[in-house]
């Protein structure tokens, strides 16, 4: 494919009051692009990740994925698309606390239809990846906050999405832990050619990206 990964395109999203919380944003993510995605708090950054993401609708505006205009599809093909075609991790890991850590990337997979052996060899050969093989029967509580992180990352990496989205992915760790988790993300999606879009307030790790956006009253610009 010759098309952009993401394509943003004059997103507005208001709430009452009203509070115009996006105003006009535009964002294009090349294939295999990392971008780092700054701003301060309040400044719309979930927001536009839950818009990028299929999670909220636009009042105005256009959201592309792999070449398919997302906004003029019906609920269904959203939530397809959503499940297949875009990853989301959390800042906090929200990982289901009665299933190991491989169930917690195995469902994913199931609810887009892939057979369980198929998705369980998936989950598997992801933990790997980020050196948690030994902890696959692992439930979150017995995981230190880093793995059940990284646990996360595996999750949104189940269905092979083409676009990544993090939430401040690792502002719930401490700096050594989040420096070491960053990195495992970093090659996780390096590895797989993922394009990736990643909020952060830590200006260390967005400066390990390929480039970096501001958003800041509702607009966005590039540094």
């Amino acid at each position: 494919m010759n098309s952009p990964a993401l394509v943003l395109d004059g997103i507005v999203k208001t709430y009452p009051g009203p509070v115009e919380v996006l105003r006009g944003v535009s964002v294009t993510l090349a294939r295999g692009e990392v971008v780092a995605l700054v701003a301060p708090s309040g400044a719309g950054k979930s927001t536009l990740l839950h818009v990028a993401g299929l999670l909220d609708t636009p009042d105005r505006g256009r959201v592309e994925i792999d070449g398919i205009d997302m906004t003029r599809l019906g609920d269904g093909a959203r939530t397809a698309a959503r499940r297949g075609a875009v990853g989301f991790v959390y800042q906090f890991h929200h990982l289901l606390p009665e299933f190991t850590a491989a169930e917690n990337i195995v469902l994913p997979q199931l609810a887009n239809g892939t057979p369980r052996a198929t998705a369980l060899t998936r989950a598997e050969d992801l933990l790997a990846r980020v050196g948690l093989s030994d902890r696959a029967t692992h439930r979150p509580a017995q995981l230190s906050g880093g793995e059940q992180q990284r646990v996360a990352f595996c999750r949104a990496m189940a269905n092979a999405p083409h676009v990544l989205l993090a939430d401040e992915p690792t502002g719930n760790l401490d700096p050594a832990t989040s420096d070491q988790v960053f990195g495992v993300l970093m090659d996780l999606v390096r590895d797989t050619g993922l394009s990736a879009l990643i909020a952060t307030h830590n200006l260390e790790l967005a400066g390990r990206m390929d480039r970096i956006l501001r958003l800041d009253g509702g607009r966005i610009a590039t540094s």
